[in-house]
């Protein structure tokens, strides 16, 4: 059902909403990542590159969250190994692409000057051709890297709440700016399928 709500996603319903130009699904180590990857795949276009399993996706305590109890010794050694690799995770895949070139022809330039007075240099125009990559991960993962990609303090991750088979989308763009347009969204899977660990539904 998350295959082919992402499938949905992708194709759009016109030339102005969509289709989405999917480059690569990433996966981490684990094999109930890589389990649902492959599912997820065969609904996807056979032109996604479908990348090496990273085990730096792996789940593991990405950090200290905060406010929280006393830790043991076990947890805190638990999170300290494992925040290196989930931050070099991290900084492989969110980062802001090159910005479009520019383009040389004097006139275009002209043209743009003369009527394009709301765009600051700061500032970019849409770019013709967006990438997407789709990461299938785990939940600990997800919370960290959204909280790191909004720059929001990172030992708020344990507060925030995505189901599993659920669907977090964020937007990247050459300025640096980000934004999350979905986080956990599991409206594509009804109430009978919603999950999170070992729990059923939303009574818990």
């Amino acid at each position: 059902m998350t295959g082919q709500r992402l499938a949905k996603m992708i194709k759009g319903i016109d030339e102005k909403f969509g289709p989405c130009n999917i480059k690569t699904l990433r996966v981490s180590g684990m094999a109930r990542a890589k389990e649902t990857a492959e599912i997820i795949a065969q609904q996807l276009p056979e032109s996604v590159i479908r990348a090496d399993p990273d085990t730096n996706l792996n789940e593991g305590r990405p950090c200290h969250h905060i406010p929280g109890g006393k830790a043991s010794s076990r947890t805190v050694k638990k999170t300290d190994e494992d925040h290196d690799r989930i931050e070099a995770a991290f900084k492989s895949y969110f980062y802001r692409a090159d910005p479009p070139e520019k383009e040389e022809n004097s006139n275009l330039e002209e043209n743009k000057e003369e009527t394009d007075t709301s765009v600051g240099d700061d500032e970019m125009k849409p770019h013709p051709q967006h990438e997407f990559e789709i990461i299938v991960c785990h939940a600990n993962v997800i919370r960290y890297f959204l909280c790191r990609a909004l720059q929001i303090p990172p030992e708020a991750w344990l507060r925030l709440c995505t189901f599993n088979c659920s669907l977090t989308y964020l937007t990247v763009r050459p300025t640096g700016t980000v934004s999350c347009r979905m986080l956990g969204d599991i409206g594509h899977l009804g109430y009978e399928h919603s999950t999170f660990s070992m729990h059923h539904g939303f009574n818990w």
